[in-house]
Order: structure tokens, then sequence, then C-alpha cells
């Protein structure tokens, strides 16, 4: 785990959303040390809070419950939501009602920034022999890209609006260690995804600004240079996996739509009608 990054911001309370998923636990201790307060939610377990930590069960989709949450809170990381190809009710109420909920909670209770766990499926039917930025239109590879999609709209909207500020992160891969040769173009270290999540919340002006989350891998489909003033300097790459991840894997079969497309096996799976 790194050492605290070097800022100066350090906030009262920090809501993290979806504190029981892959992420949300990484993140969960990193984040403490930026703040007084760390309120966590998810509708799973979070175990027994340790000193300077709140937990809250949450359903995203309950509007009162998400107002309550929001209470006191100086800026919100969602991780929250369906992060995988589901059902289309479980995305509808999780990630497009349970968005909408955290948006109007937030401008209820005055919460100037929210950092958003976008996805890198919103650009997933991109093939792999190109390189996006987040100016390119959205090519989303399922109802769960799709709905990603809405919530960076969502995002425009309540800056356009009401002046609420986000950080939409389109994250690739985030695991200890790239699984596959996919990842070796998508995978974001546990500590570059606490790098660019800090450096999402304490960017002096973000507006809505959207990143792709990913490390500084030799290999890349993504160019993040038009979020720079966000602030992220990713210092972790996949490559010294790589030498590991070819020699047990077969030969690339280019017939296949999840390898020529970026979104990987999300390109052939679903979407689900209920």
């Amino acid at each position: 785990m790194t050492q605290p990054l070097a800022t100066h911001l350090r906030f009262g309370r920090i809501l993290l959303t979806g504190a029981a998923g892959n992420l949300g636990q990484q993140l969960r201790p990193r984040l403490k040390r930026y703040c007084d307060q760390l309120r966590l939610s998810d509708r799973a377990d979070l175990g027994t809070a340790a000193e300077g930590e709140e937990l809250v069960q949450v359903d995203l989709a309950d509007k009162a419950a998400v107002h309550a949450m929001l209470q006191g809170v100086d800026v919100v990381v969602h991780m929250g939501g369906v992060s995988t190809e589901q059902a289309w009710s479980a995305i509808l109420d999780a990630n497009i009602v349970g968005l909408v909920n955290l948006y109007e909670a937030a401008r209820a209770h005055g919460v100037q920034r929210i950092v958003f766990a976008s996805s890198n499926h919103v650009t997933g039917f991109y093939r792999q022999d190109q390189v996006v930025s987040p100016q390119d239109p959205i090519r989303p590879d399922g109802f769960y890209g799709l709905s990603k999609a809405f919530g960076e709209g969502l995002a425009q909207m309540y800056w356009d609006r009401f002046g609420i500020e986000t950080v939409s992160l389109r994250i690739g891969s985030s695991f200890a260690a790239p699984r596959d040769r996919r990842m070796l173009a998508t995978w974001l270290s546990y500590d570059d995804a606490e790098r660019l999540v800090v450096a999402a919340m304490t960017a002096p002006v973000v507006g809505h600004s959207i990143i792709y989350g990913v490390s500084d891998n030799a290999l890349t489909w993504w160019d993040n240079s038009t979020a720079k003033h966000v602030g992220f300097r990713p210092q972790d790459t996949s490559e010294v996996f790589r030498a590991e991840i070819e020699q047990r894997h077969t030969p690339v079969d280019k017939t296949d739509p999840a390898t020529r497309y970026q979104g990987g096996p999300f390109v052939r799976t679903g979407p689900f009608i209920d």
C-alpha cells in the first residue's frame, strides 16, 4: 500500500459507496487517511467499524435511505451499484435509479463533488487496434456499459444545472495483478487506483471530467491526455507481468469478438432481458 499522497486537503467526511466490493475493500483503509470520518455503505455486510468509520447498509434504490446517507458528507466516492453484465432490472435499480437518488441527495445536502466509478465498458465496442479518448463517442458493449454512459450523462447535467462537480472514472481492470492478455492494456493497480481517486477528490477545478482508470501500461487503448488537469499520474505498469502472461496463454484467436473489441468477454455476454 502506498503512503498517503502529498496533498494538503483533508476532508471532514468522505462517503465511500460499494465498500464491500473488490475495489471498495481496497479503498476502505486507504481513504481513511484523507478524512476525519469515513462513511462506508453497501447492501452487503461491512463487518465491524474501525476507528473513524461509520457503517450504513443501504440499497441505492431506496431514495429515503440514500438521502439520509448523504447528510454531513463533503465528498462522495461512488463505487456502488452493479459492476457486471446482469439482468436489466438489477442494473436499472442500482445504476440508474440508484444513481439519480445519489445525485439528488447530494444536491439536497450541498455536496460539491462526486467521484463516480464509470467503466471502460462505456467504449467497449471500439476495436483493440484503436486508441480512444474521453472525447470520442460512446460505444457501450451491454446494458452495464450503457448504464455507466447514463451515469456520465447524469453527472454532466448535474454540473451544468447545479454546479456539482464529478470526475467520472472509466475504470479498467483493478486487481492485484493482471490476469490475462487483455489486462496488459486495462490493468489498474490498487496503488494507482488510490492515486486516481485522491487526484479526483482534490483537483482544484474539474467540472465534469472523464478519465480512464488505468496504470502506466506499455500496451494501451486509452488516451488520457485531455484529463491532465485532474492530476492523475500512474506509477505502476503491467509490463512486469507480460512475460508470465504471454507464456501461459495460447495464441490470440482473432475471430473471437472478445479479442477484437476492447470490452473483451463483455461483448458476448448478455444483454439479459428479464
